[in-house]
């Protein structure tokens, strides 16, 4: 016989010290744990007592501190904007991990402030631009667009950043 044992359904102990190993292990928002404490139950099945609550379990824990859904909106878009990511990639993220728009306010505020440093390393990584060897036929400066639209940034952005000649980035219009 070559197959695993099966393993057993959650309890809530279980499922305590599973929510405990992920919120240790990764950094994570609200929503984020639910959908994951919810599929590991729809794997494993449920034998506790009480119904399965994951929803309950994630606050408990976010008003232990274990949680902070603001605290995760900033690393989140801090570490999206150092990868070159615009504020609509970055929006994009933080709402499909289910932050409310409450505890984004400071996260959006820092993405527009650094908006032009992001577009400058986006820019340098895919080497557009001021970075490029050479001036781009049509072609090429429409991929760059695409591209810089992929990664979400604005339009009027994206064009200074494009339109400008190799060897001389534009300047920051602040």
């Amino acid at each position: 016989m070559t197959g695993k044992r099966p393993r057993p359904p959650l309890d809530d102990d279980a499922l305590r010290e599973m929510a405990l190993r992920y919120v240790g292990r990764f950094a994570t928002s609200r929503a984020k744990l639910t959908a994951y404490l919810g599929r590991k139950i729809r794997e494993r099945g449920w034998g506790g007592e009480n119904p399965a609550d994951p929803q309950a379990l994630t606050e408990r824990l976010a008003a232990l501190g274990y949680i902070d859904d603001g605290s995760y909106a900033v690393m989140k878009s801090a570490a999206l904007a150092r990868r070159g990511y615009g504020a609509r990639r970055v929006d994009e993220s933080l709402r499909a991990a289910g932050i409310s728009d409450d505890d984004r306010s400071e996260a959006d505020a820092r993405t527009h402030a650094e908006a032009w440093a992001s577009a400058e390393r986006f820019a340098r990584r895919k080497r557009i631009g001021p970075f490029a060897a050479e001036q781009p036929d049509p072609k090429l400066r429409e991929k760059w667009m695409a591209a810089f639209m992929r990664a979400g940034h604005g339009h009027r952005l994206a064009r200074r950043w494009i339109d400008a000649p190799p060897g001389e980035p534009p300047e920051d219009e602040g």
